[in-house]
C-alpha cells in the first residue's frame, strides 16, 4: 500500500478553521497593482472562504 501524501503546497496556502471552514488568501493582489484602484486593493486584504465548488478538492488535497 502507498504512503498517503498530501500536497504540501495546498497546506501552506489553506487553513482550516476549528469547524472545517477552508480559509485563503483573497486572489488578485501580486501584480498589475497600478492597473487597479486603491479601493480594489483595500477589498482584496485579508482572507475568504474557498468556494463551494473548490472545497471538496481542496480537502481532498489536504487529505481531509
Amino acid at each position: 500500500m502507498p504512503k498517503f501524501k498530501p500536497h504540501t503546497g495546498t497546506g501552506k496556502r489553506v487553513k482550516v478553521t476549528g469547524k472545517g471552514k477552508l480559509l485563503t488568501e483573497q486572489v488578485g493582489k501580486r501584480h498589475r497593482m497600478e492597473s487597479k484602484s486603491s479601493h480594489v486593493t483595500r477589498r482584496m486584504t485579508g482572507t475568504v472562504v474557498v468556494a463551494k465548488a473548490d472545497t471538496r478538492r481542496v480537502k481532498k488535497l489536504l487529505g481531509r
